[in-house]
């Protein structure tokens, strides 16, 4: 009876030790990295903005097509970049300007996305930034996309669009189109989005190009939040979405950039072509955003934007199964990240869930066959510290990204966070690849 007991203690003992490493980490990453989000100062827009005076040279090649690939509107181009430099200058005439920025051409690439573009391109027409371009990748659309592509791009003044009829058997469609998007940009800076995002403002632009005034900046990595709707679908959309922000933000701003989010990306032509694009993983479906930042980013070219009138709002999943399929497409993704990332944020994920699991190991185990130590109420309260430090930081910076989910319910959130961990990693690791959709 006494071995047993001996025994039962040293369990509980061991489980009490691997408790507090647990809940040490969290608080490490806690304090010392998403505070860095939590505290980050935002850079105000610019009011008054002039063009670098290379910017406007036209670097890709309009009114080409590649024969049996891409087809562009040819007739609607050069007016438009007519337009675009008329505006230029109209702006930059218009007051004293108090920084330099690049010329940016603003990527969209479409598939079927037609009801999505007819709202969106009058948005992105009205950016107030000296010279960009919007330029649409219509990637075999049939449900008419092509049809108002042709239409509007007489009516809006920055917006023109290529056209590709067929897939390749060497690269994913979509990395096939941002490849093509690269070459024929007008401008030295890209800024990715998605059809069904809307930009906060008509300072999305402005605000992040801005990022790229300090020396050695390349890639700016901004916020894309859901839009909020009534639901538990959407709660957990919008928990699982703020929490990657605070992970991939904090990080970019600890110095240790790992991946971005296509919806809401920018970075300079020079860094996709310097590190050969897609070349390593052009077959993989996904990682066009965060496989290519995880490749390219480092602590010296990267930076953060988190003023809200930079934000692109994005529709959310409205099914459970649509959800599920693509987050398993992001996960799968995820397991070809550098090595050092992968233990950083394995170590950042396992204390997590054992930060829970374990909580509950402790308060089932030790109630009945021992009595609380020294050592328990350690783990007790670190465990309390923890929850506060979670509750303040995390509530901060949820605040701070278009209060994404109510400081109330963070708690609940940080708790089923280690459960949504332990399904989906056990999701990822057994399910056989599916074929997924080009989104």
């Amino acid at each position: 009876m006494a071995n047993d007991l001996t025994s039962t203690t040293f369990v509980i003992t061991v489980v009490l030790v691997l408790w507090l490493i647990a809940i040490s980490i969290q608080l490490v990453y806690i304090v010392f990295i998403y505070s860095k989000t939590a505290l980050h100062r935002t850079t105000d827009i610019p009011v008054g903005v002039q063009v670098q005076a290379s910017a406007g040279v036209p670097t890709g090649s309009p009114g080409t097509a590649i024969p049996g690939s891409i087809g562009t509107n040819t007739a609607t181009l050069e007016p438009a970049v007519a337009g675009i430099r008329t505006a230029s200058r109209e702006r930059s005439a218009g007051g004293p300007a108090n920084t330099n920025v690049p010329g940016v051409t603003v990527v969209v690439c479409a598939w079927n996305e037609r009801e999505n573009l007819e709202e969106l391109l009058p948005l992105l027409d009205q950016q107030e930034y000296p010279e960009f371009e919007v330029l649409v990748m219509d990637d075999r659309s049939r449900d008419g996309t092509l049809d108002y592509l042709e239409e509007v791009t007489t009516q809006l003044q920055h917006v023109r669009y290529i056209r590709i009829d067929r897939e390749h058997e060497h690269v994913t469609p979509k990395k096939y189109a941002l490849t093509i998007a690269m070459k024929k940009a007008l401008y030295p800076v890209v800024l990715l989005t998605d059809a069904d995002c809307r930009p906060a403002s008509r300072h999305w632009i402005t605000g992040m190009a801005a990022h790229l005034n300090k020396a050695g900046t390349d890639i700016v990595l901004g916020f894309s939040p859901y839009q909020h709707q009534p639901g538990l679908l959407n709660w957990v959309i919008q928990g699982e979405t703020l929490f990657t922000a605070v992970q991939y933000l904090s990080l970019a701003l600890a110095g240790r950039p790992y991946m971005g989010v296509g919806r809401n990306l920018m970075y300079r032509r020079s860094v996709f072509f310097d590190n050969k694009g897609f070349y390593s993983h052009m077959r993989i479906l996904g990682g066009d955003d965060d496989l290519f930042i995880n490749e390219v980013a480092n602590a010296r070219n990267t930076a953060v934007c988190l003023h809200e009138d930079t934000f692109t709002w994005s529709a959310p999943k409205e099914t459970w199964g649509a959800w599920r399929h693509q987050k398993r497409r992001h996960l799968h993704v995820g397991r070809l990240y550098k090595p050092k990332h992968k233990v950083r944020l394995g170590l950042l994920t396992g204390s997590h869930v054992m930060t829970w699991l374990l909580a509950g190991v402790v308060a089932l185990a030790t109630a009945p066959f021992t009595a609380p130590t020294t050592l328990f109420w350690i783990a007790v309260g670190l465990f309390g510290c923890r929850l506060l430090a979670f509750w303040l930081v995390v509530g901060r910076i949820s605040y701070r990204l278009g209060r994404t989910v109510g400081w109330y319910t963070l708690p609940l959130m940080d708790a089923l966070l280690s459960f949504y961990y332990i399904v989906m990693g056990v999701v990822t690791l057994f399910r056989r690849r599916r074929n997924l959709a080009w989104r």
